[in-house]
């Protein structure tokens, strides 16, 4: 979770932008609307979560390896969680 109140504001910013986002997909999908404005909707979903991901692993990132107080084994150990998140998350 993030940590300073900007992050977590910036944070839920976007969750609240997706969620209106699946919102409108959802419209979209009761209203009968043309595959390919679902298909629009469906990417803008996507880019949005995209980019929540890449703000919580930027933040992550800064207040475990950059600003935390770790060891060395920590650090390594911390890199080696992310790099099994970052794997999962692209498959």
């Amino acid at each position: 979770m993030p940590h300073s109140p900007e992050d977590k504001k910036r944070i839920l910013t976007r969750v609240r932008r997706i969620r209106g986002q699946a919102e409108a997909l959802e419209r979209a999908l009761e209203a009968g609307e043309p595959c390919l404005a679902i298909l629009q909707q469906i990417a803008a979903v996507r880019g949005a979560a995209n980019g929540l991901m890449g703000e919580m692993v930027e933040i992550h990132l800064k207040d475990e390896l950059v600003s935390g107080e770790t060891t060395s084994a920590e650090r390594a150990e911390r890199m080696a969680e992310i790099g099994q998140l970052l794997r999962a998350y692209l498959k």
